[in-house]
C-alpha cells in the first residue's frame, strides 16, 4: 500500500524522539530518526535503504511508536538470569587493560582468560569474553582492546 504514513506525533513526541535520535545505543537512535524522517514525509523504502534494513521494519517500527509511543522504540534488556561470567571477566580485565600502555603487559584472549580463571575460579568462552569486552567498548568503556 503505497501513500502517506499515519504517524503523527506531538512536539513533546517530536522532542523525545530528536533526543533519543541522539542515544549512544544505536538501535534507539536509528529508530527514533526512521521516525522523524517519516514525520518529515520520506517513504518506508527510503528510509529502508538509508539504514540498511527492509521496509517490513521501518513499518514495524512505525506500527510499535503508534501503539507504544516514544518508549516502544527504546532497546530493553533481555529477561534472563544476571551475566555473571561476563561481569566476573570484566572485574578483572579491566584494570588489566586500563593500566598506561608502558607497564601493561600484552594481553592475548587466551592470557586474559588464564588470568580471569586464575583469579575469578571460574572459565570462561574464547567467544563469551571477546563479546563481553566489546560490549564493554562499545558502551564508551574505552579498553582499545582492537
Amino acid at each position: 500500500m503505497a501513500g502517506k504514513s499515519p504517524v503523527t506525533a506531538s512536539e513533546a513526541q517530536r522532542a523525545a524522539l530528536l533526543a533519543l535520535s541522539g542515544s549512544r545505543d544505536r538501535g534507539e537512535a536509528d529508530r527514533a530518526r526512521a521516525l522523524l524522517l517519516t514525520l518529515a514525509g520520506w517513504t518506508s523504502s527510503k528510509i529502508a535503504e538509508a539504514f540498511g534494513v527492509r521496509e517490513d521494519t521501518v513499518r514495524f517500527w512505525r506500527g510499535a511508536f503508534i501503539v507504544g509511543g516514544v518508549e516502544a522504540l527504546k532497546t530493553r534488556v533481555a529477561p534472563g538470569p544476571p551475566p555473571v561470567k561476563s561481569e566476573a571477566a570484566l572485574r578483572v580485565v579491566t584494570p588489566l587493560l586500563e593500566a598506561p600502555v608502558a607497564d601493561r603487559r600484552n594481553w592475548t584472549i587466551p592470557r586474559l582468560r588464564a588470568e580471569i580463571e586464575a583469579r575469578e575460579g571460574m572459565r570462561i568462552s574464547r567467544s563469551q569474553l571477546s563479546k563481553a569486552l566489546r560490549k564493554k567498548t562499545s558502551a564508551g568503556g574505552g579498553l582499545g582492546t582492537r
